[in-house]
């Protein structure tokens, strides 16, 4: 069996559940592997502003936050990547045009351009945000990550038009049907995760992760074994090399089970 020394875990949909608790045989995974000496991160579109508290839940120090722009580990900085002023410019003019609205994060505030609309409120309501502002220009420079909200089926295309980014479906039930998250091709999970193995030495083949949605793509495709939850956005699968079980069903527990990670009660 082979030695594997690293655990990347994605936050909604994979650890935390659809009524926003982690189930124990959760908690129970990460406590082994942890045990065991294996480093764990969790890799999330989420800002770190907003995950301490699943952090210390799960006894976590190392995080990996605005979909790849920003890693932790232990406390120590291991890649920090804003975005492009002009493509931030880019974004929030296509949105005004055609009344989407944006949530932007910077290491520290979640900014909206109108957050008093009922579907700000509620991704607000969704995601447990509270350090929010309204959006101002002084902070164009400090923007890690973008999430797009009322953008019909059709439109992503029109803000793929930058180059060099994609948007991904915020795979989470409420919101999924109009809220997506900008992807860049070179700041993405994936890349922050090469960024880590690279820092502590660790080959890819010993490195795990879990995932379910789009947004997680690159990083189940780099590591050694990359897992599709069982909710997982259908398109997913072709870039996991293994398949678990939903993540209000031990999805977690199982797949390392599946390795022999864990324990078999």
């Amino acid at each position: 069996m082979p030695s594997y020394k690293i655990l990347f875990l994605d936050i909604d949909g994979t650890i935390l559940t659809p009524d926003d608790t982690i189930e124990a045989s959760t908690k129970e995974a990460v406590k082994q592997v942890k045990d065991k000496g294996v480093d764990v991160f969790l890799a999330t579109g989420r800002p770190l502003h907003e995950i301490q508290e699943i952090g210390e839940e799960l006894n976590i120090e190392s995080f990996i936050g605005y979909n790849g722009a920003y890693a932790v580990h232990r406390g120590k900085d291991v890649f920090l990547e804003p975005m492009e002023a002009e493509t931030i410019q880019f974004f929030l003019d296509t949105a005004k045009q055609k009344g989407h609205e944006a949530v932007m994060y910077t290491n520290g505030k979640n900014l909206f351009t109108n957050g008093d609309s009922k579907l700000t409120k509620e991704f607000i309501k969704t995601f447990h945000l509270k350090q929010n502002e309204p959006f101002d220009a002084k902070y164009i420079d400090d923007i890690l990550g973008v999430t797009l909200l009322n953008v019909g089926k059709n439109e992503p295309s029109l803000y793929e038009k930058e180059g060099s980014i994609h948007l991904s479906t915020v795979n989470v039930a409420g919101v999924k049907d109009h809220a997506y998250d900008v992807i860049r091709d070179h700041v993405n999970k994936g890349i922050a995760v090469q960024q880590v193995l690279d820092l502590l030495g660790i080959d890819k083949s010993e490195a795990i992760a879990f995932g379910d949605g789009m947004n997680d793509k690159e990083m189940l495709s780099l590591v050694g074994e990359g897992f599709a939850m069982g909710n997982a956005h259908p398109d997913l699968h072709e870039f996991a090399n293994r398949q678990t079980t939903d993540v209000t069903d031990s999805g977690v527990y199982n797949g390392l089970k599946a390795l022999g990670v864990v324990r078999v009660d």
